[in-house]
């Protein structure tokens, strides 16, 4: 199929899309944008909800372009449509709303990755984008939005109908979470909301996983969920591969997978749960964050800080721009716990010669710099970087 035939296609499938939805007027559109926690958040949502309705879902693996008018046509007697709307070029929100407009919008956060030139340009257009999410929600809708991440709290500004802010601060927002707890069991905090508060667990590591189950929880609430079916839904939550996941690791140690996507901000909170986890030894492997434009420099520094505060046995930097990573690590770290390398295969001769029974490790990069070949390079094995991205991200179906 040439590039105009498929590009032809697309565009019928988008309107067969929307004009298909149009005949669900009943059918609940929920809509997640943000820099990070899209997927996770995605499908919290859809389990809590699958407690009382049936709900149907944005698929974990394919492309954002054409993920909302492939799933809308998969509709039948679904009561939910929870979508992903996933954005790295101007006016892309515009494309998704053409063909579905929710009236649930949520936004996990905003950090500077596509602001290179090549996609959204700055931090500015980025938080004008993910806004017309939030804009196209009807009068009678809701906007949820995270107001611990100061750029987010920027759409409510926009933001059309009722609008709820979740985070940990008491003051600002309806929703807030407390006394949060993470280990290899899940994480758990207090979630507080109108007077009251309530013990939740959830099967997710990490203490950012609490804005995941809080968002949930929203979510179900305004869908007139009783807290026990909340709850439920919330303990059924299991981690995503490549997403924060756990996994044997080579020598017998253990891989905390987070290879799939990286940003400023996710990388920091991965670092943090390595800090919260128990391990003889923790070592935090840090591939480049790609996409950040001139904020490059900026966000490397900002994970090399968290690393200095967090301070795993080691620290690998794979790749150019992670030096800025690890010259910030050095001013909390002992130099010889903070390794550059400039691809994965010296990181994994690296790793062999560090690894031992019980180490934990920390893996964290984006798609396209294929740190997961890490373990495999360690273990012998021969990889092809192009097979493993293609059973991770597919483009058309």
């Amino acid at each position: 199929m040439t590039k105009v035939l498929k590009g032809f296609f697309h565009n019928f499938r988008r309107i067969a899309a929307k004009l298909w939805l149009l005949t669900h007027p009943k059918t609940e559109v929920i809509g997640v944008t943000g820099s990070y926690g899209k997927t996770n958040i995605t499908a919290a949502i859809s389990t809590v909800l699958a407690e009382k309705f049936k709900v149907l879902s944005t698929d974990t693996n394919l492309d954002t372009r054409f993920n909302i008018p492939i799933t809308a046509l998969k509709l039948s007697d679904h009561q939910k449509l929870v979508l992903e709307y996933g954005i790295d070029r101007p006016r892309e929100m515009d494309y998704h709303l053409f063909v579905a407009k929710p009236r649930v919008a949520v936004i996990s956060g905003v950090t500077p990755v596509h602001a290179d030139s090549a996609h959204l340009g700055s931090l500015e257009n980025i938080i004008k984008e993910k806004s017309k999410l939030a804009a196209a929600v009807p009068v009678s809708g809701w906007s949820i939005i995270n107001w611990d991440d100061q750029f987010a709290r920027q759409v409510g500004e926009v933001a059309r109908g009722k609008v709820v802010y979740y985070g940990r601060n008491r003051y600002h927002c309806e929703f807030w979470a407390s006394h949060i707890k993470t280990s290899f069991k899940g994480t758990t905090f207090k979630l507080h909301f109108r007077g009251a508060s309530h013990l939740v667990k959830v099967p997710l590591i990490g203490r950012h996983h609490a804005y995941t189950a809080m968002v949930a929880a929203i979510v179900g609430i305004i869908s007139g969920l009783k807290w026990r079916e909340i709850s439920t839904g919330l303990s059924k939550l299991i981690p995503l591969d490549g997403r924060g996941h756990i996994e044997p690791g080579p020598k017998e140690s253990v891989i905390l997978n987070d290879s799939r996507r990286s940003n400023p901000a996710s990388a920091a909170a991965g670092l943090q749960t390595l800090a919260d986890l128990s391990a003889k030894r923790k070592i935090a492997v840090l591939g480049e964050m790609g996409e950040l434009g001139k904020y490059e420099e900026e966000g490397h520094r900002c994970v090399g800080k968290k690393a200095a505060q967090t301070r795993p046995d080691y620290l690998i930097c794979v790749g150019e721009a992670t030096k800025f990573i690890a010259e910030e690590a050095r001013r909390g770290m002992k130099k010889n716990q903070v390794i550059w390398v400039k691809d994965v295969f010296e990181a994994a001769g690296v790793l062999s010669g560090i690894l031992r029974k019980g180490d934990l490790w920390y893996l964290k990069g984006s798609l396209l710099k294929h740190l997961e070949r890490i373990p495999l390079i360690i273990e012998g094995k021969d990889v092809d970087p192009d097979e493993i991205a293609g059973k991770r991200y597919e483009v058309y179906r």
